[in-house]
């Protein structure tokens, strides 16, 4: 996914008016103030944003990863500016609350205090570093694990929806590597890993670009073996490229695409 806006991370000493809590399974950010502009990116149930300014019914939010983005308050709950403590993750189940009504959430929602799960999966959080090591070879499986079949939804970072950079951010918080949201500033972590992709490891990052200006546009996991893991438009969503596979024409695209990798892990 690339930038939508050519700005770095907001300077994190931007007055905060207050904090939130997202309230539904998935709160998506915009771009603008309003319903009919693009979503950029999402937030899952039970993460906390802060507040930086309000039109109407809508706020500009900043993220736990500090991205930037329009949100209504019908998808916020205004909290006392603590962090939620988190017990129970989801890694995509359907609980109930205490009133009787069911709910979906998606990979990484946090429960709230009044759910109990009735089906699917979800862990302690306590378990979380234990379960997901931030470790390359669990990282690539937690990818192809939760996100087979996922279908392309630019903003999307989950299961239900995702861009390429959102299965890149969601898959290494699960393991407890914080990623920025956008392919460029991904592209800007780790250490070089090279341009022969026969040399790269699990879960080292790939990066493409399909302007003339080389800007970043697209970024996929290392398998190894020179395969790919990615969510791309181009395949509708979910996908393992093997790379060395020039019979197809997507293939050969990537290829002529492809800058360069970074080792993040």
């Amino acid at each position: 996914m690339t930038a939508r806006v050519d700005t770095d991370l907001v300077d994190a000493a931007i007055s905060v008016l207050y904090t939130a809590t997202v309230a539904s399974p998935v709160a998506p950010m915009h771009g603008e103030p309003g319903i009919g502009s693009q979503m950029i990116s999402q937030q899952v149930a039970g993460h906390r944003v802060d507040v930086l300014d309000e039109v109407g019914d809508w706020v500009r939010a900043r993220g736990e990863d500090g991205y930037e983005g329009w949100m209504h308050t019908g998808f916020l709950k205004r909290t006392n500016g603590t962090s939620p403590t988190a017990s129970l993750i989801s890694l995509g189940c359907i609980t109930r609350t205490s009133a009787g009504d069911n709910r979906s959430l998606p990979l990484r929602a946090i429960l709230s205090a009044d759910e109990t799960p009735i089906s699917g999966e979800t862990i302690e959080s306590s378990q979380l570093a234990s379960a997901f090591p931030p470790d390359p070879v669990p990282i690539t499986k937690s990818a192809r694990r939760f996100f087979v079949c996922t279908s392309y939804l630019w903003g999307g970072v989950t299961p239900w929806g995702a861009d390429c950079s959102g299965l890149v951010q969601s898959t290494f918080a699960l393991h407890g590597l914080e990623m920025p949201r956008d392919a460029w500033q991904q592209a800007e972590l780790g250490e070089d890993a090279g341009r022969d992709v026969g040399e790269l490891r699990a879960a080292d990052l790939l990066f493409f670009s399909d302007r003339p200006d080389k800007r970043i546009t697209h970024v996929g996991i290392a398998l190894g073996d020179r395969r790919m893991v990615h969510l791309a438009l181009g395949r509708g969503g979910y996908g393992v490229e093997n790379l060395s596979d020039r019979a197809d024409p997507y293939v050969a695209k990537l290829r002529e695409r492809f800058l360069f990798a970074r080792r993040v892990v």
